[in-house]
């Protein structure tokens, strides 16, 4: 019997603007260099356009399409309106990932990077049983967990690998 394989979930979390985006833009090359698949699901707590405005699907959205889809011979999208969902469901879209980032779930029970920068936020709002490390330019510290530097991508995906070889 084949052994399913599930990536690996893991957030990344902090306040608004605080530097999440940032924080996977640096660690993804890190990533990728070391063989890793990975994917990113974007938790966004408002209301977002998906569409770049004039675009086709833009157009029959707003005609009243309640989902559209584009491809091309190696990519796709999809928007589609539908109620309760979450990242359970879209990580489903992923399965050959090797790890998947979600970017926000700061209350989530999943493992997690947490952004803390002295010119947005002052302390921790994720629970610490949560947190993989602090990644921090200020001098927040929390017992037993890792404070990591702001522009340390190496040593993020070193703790993310230990992460994953302990979960094995």
């Amino acid at each position: 019997m084949d052994v399913v394989k599930k990536p690996f979930v893991v957030a990344v979390s902090g306040v608004k603007n605080s530097g999440k985006t940032t924080f996977i833009e640096k660690l993804i090359p890190v990533l990728k260099r070391r063989g890793y698949l990975t994917a990113v699901i974007k938790h966004d707590g408002h209301q977002f356009d998906p569409d770049v405005m004039g675009t086709d699907t833009w157009r029959v959205r707003k005609a009243g399409a309640y989902a559209t889809g584009i491809f091309s011979s190696d990519q796709w999208m999809i928007v589609k309106k539908e109620p309760h969902m979450d990242e359970n469901r879209l990580a489903e879209f992923f399965p050959e990932a090797d790890i998947i980032l979600i970017e926000g779930l700061k209350n989530s029970d999943y493992p997690k990077f947490e952004i803390v920068r002295k010119s947005i936020s002052q302390k921790s709002v994720c629970k610490k049983e949560t947190l993989l490390g602090l990644v921090t330019d200020t001098d927040i510290s929390i017992s037993g967990v890792a404070s990591l530097g702001i522009d340390e991508p190496e040593i993020w995906a070193d703790v993310l690998e230990d992460y994953i070889r302990k979960k094995n």
